[in-house]
C-alpha cells in the first residue's frame, strides 16, 4: 500500500500495478479498493492500474464534516492522486459510490478523462428526484444512513457485520460469492467507528450537497467514450432501463448487462474484467 496526501490534508491509500495506459478504479459502499483484487491483476497486463480507497473508506482519511464527503471532494482527491502519479489523462472506472465520484470527476475535469465506465448506478439526481416505491424499499439505506448523527452510527455500531453483510447479501443476491480475503478487508474497514461515521456522511452529503450540484449540471454532458455496466439480476437492472437513465448525460455511450446483482465485480470478476478489457482496449 502507498499513500498520497492532498493539499487539503486528506491521505488517500492506493496501489499501482502494471504498465500501459493509466486506469483508475474506484470502489463503492461498503467496500474498499480490495474489491478489485480479481480484476486489477488481469488489467495490469495491458494497463497501469491504480486502485484507491475513497476518502472516508478503507485506509484513507476519515474527514470530520459531512460536507467533506461530497462526490466533488472525493473526485478532487482522486484527480490529484493521478496528477501526483504523473497521469494528466486516464481511463476512469467506478462502481457504486465510486461510480458517482467518477461521474462528478468527469463533469468537473473532462479534460483529464479518456473514458468513463460506470457500474450499476443510475444518476444520483435521477434516483432521488424520481424515487419509486420499489427503489425506496430496496435502497432504504440511502435514507437511513442520511439520518442525523448519531442515530445510524449508534445503531450500526452495535453490530456492523450484521448491517453491512445484509447490504452485500441483499443487493448482491448471496454472500457465498464474495472472496474471503476481500470480505476480511471490508470488515476491517466497516468495524471502524470513524468509517461508519464517514459512510453515513457520504449518504448525507449525497442528499444535502450532491443533489444540488447535480441539479445545476443537468444540461451538461460527458463527451468522452462511456461504458455503462449493470447487474442484469440486480435491483437497478430490474427497476430501471439503466442505459436510458444515462442517455442524455453521456454523449458516446455503450452499455451492457452482466450476470449477477449489484456486486458483480466481486461475484462475477471474470465477466467484469473481460468487459472492461474489451472496452478499454478499444479506447487505447
Amino acid at each position: 500500500m502507498a499513500e498520497f496526501t492532498t493539499k487539503d490534508g486528506i491521505t488517500i491509500a492506493y496501489d499501482v500495478a502494471g504498465d500501459g495506459p493509466p486506469v483508475l478504479l474506484l470502489h463503492g459502499f461498503p467496500q474498499t479498493r480490495m474489491m478489485w483484487h480479481a480484476i486489477a491483476p488481469t488489467l495490469a497486463h495491458n494497463f497501469t492500474v491504480v486502485t484507491a480507497d475513497l476518502r472516508g473508506y478503507g485506509a484513507s482519511t476519515k474527514p470530520a464534516q459531512m460536507e467533506d464527503m461530497s462526490f466533488r471532494h472525493m473526485a478532487a482527491d482522486q484527480r490529484a492522486l493521478m496528477a501526483y502519479l504523473g497521469f494528466d489523462q486516464f481511463h476512469l472506472v467506478g462502481h457504486d459510490r465510486g461510480g458517482r465520484t467518477a461521474h462528478r470527476m468527469a463533469l468537473d475535469s473532462q479534460e483529464a478523462i479518456l473514458s468513463l465506465t460506470l457500474m450499476d448506478i443510475v444518476p444520483t439526481h435521477h434516483l432521488l428526484d424520481q424515487l419509486s416505491q420499489h427503489v425506496a424499499k430496496a435502497y432504504y439505506h440511502w435514507f437511513f444512513l442520511a439520518q442525523p448523527e448519531p442515530l445510524p452510527e449508534t445503531m450500526i455500531g452495535h453490530d456492523p457485520d450484521a448491517f453491512f453483510e445484509s447490504c452485500l447479501a441483499g443487493w448482491g443476491g448471496r454472500m457465498d460469492g464474495f472472496d474471503a480475503d476481500a470480505l476480511n478487508a471490508y470488515r476491517t474497514s466497516w468495524r471502524d467507528p470513524d468509517c461508519i461515521r464517514t459512510m453515513c456522511n457520504d449518504y448525507r452529503a449525497a442528499i444535502d450537497v450532491d443533489f444540488d450540484l447535480d441539479a445545476a449540471d443537468l444540461n451538461r454532458t460527458v463527451d468522452c467514450p462511456a461504458f455503462v455496466l449493470y447487474g442484469a439480476d440486480g435491483i437497478m437492472g430490474r427497476a430501471y432501463n439503466v442505459p436510458t437513465t444515462w442517455a442524455d448525460r453521456l454523449t458516446h455511450m455503450q452499455a451492457k448487462g452482466l450476470p449477477g446483482g449489484h456486486f458483480f465485480p466481486d461475484t462475477h470478476p471474470a465477466e467484469t474484467v473481460q468487459a472492461l478489457k474489451d472496452f478499454l482496449t478499444a479506447q487505447s
